[in-house]
């Protein structure tokens, strides 16, 4: 798995015109498949008269999560082209729309091939592009005596421990850096009475 990735940093949009038509294509940054259905019923609400919405989205820091579709269009002639985009400049965790509002005169799949594609470009041409890591969820436990040990390396490391419960038994939480995980798995194995567990996120 990847330890960094790239997505955008905040909504952008974008707009194509042919022959009559529009297409206003919109770029959001998501986390979640809840966040995609909250998005595209938001624009479905604003764009109500709206002939197509089309759409693409990737997730997952090694962008094994997708989905394209048309919305009636051709087959290929919209989701393809929008994702098409979002692979040629390599982001996940990123959803783009695009609404068509139909001007009267057919495209053609390769207009529409054509009018996708740009659309998306555009929106996505004026996001901001950002690099995030990837973290990596342990959890320590260890002994009242080790608890001075454990804070002074969670230190070196600049790493912000959460969930502390500190009694005989203390434990806590803590985020690390994919690429770093090994190291700071090692440095706290080394504390007589720490073990470190990796949890999922």
């Amino acid at each position: 798995m990847r330890d960094i990735y790239r997505t955008i940093a905040s909504e952008s949009s974008g707009i194509y015109k042919e022959k009559g038509s529009k297409f206003l294509a919109f770029a959001f940054p998501v986390e979640t498949e809840k966040m995609i259905e909250e998005r595209l019923g938001e624009l479905r609400k604003q764009y109500h008269d709206a002939r197509h919405q089309c759409y693409a989205w990737r997730m997952g820091p090694s962008m094994e999560h997708y989905r394209v579709n048309d919305d009636g269009e051709p087959s290929g002639s919209a989701g393809n082209p929008i994702f098409n985009q979002i692979q040629s400049r390599e982001l996940t965790n990123v959803l783009v729309v695009v609404v068509r509002y139909f001007g009267g005169t057919l495209l053609g799949v390769g207009g529409l091939i054509r009018a996708y594609r740009t659309a998306s470009a555009e929106a996505l041409d004026r996001a901001r592009i950002i690099q995030r890591k990837v973290y990596t969820r342990l959890r320590l436990n260890f002994g009242y005596g080790q608890m001075n040990s454990v804070m002074q390396l969670l230190k070196k490391y600049r790493l912000e421990p959460y969930d502390q419960q500190f009694d005989m038994e203390c434990s806590l939480r803590v985020n690390v850096w994919k690429r770093q995980a090994s190291r700071v798995v090692k440095s706290l194995s080394l504390i007589e009475g720490c073990s470190v567990a990796e949890e999922s996120a």
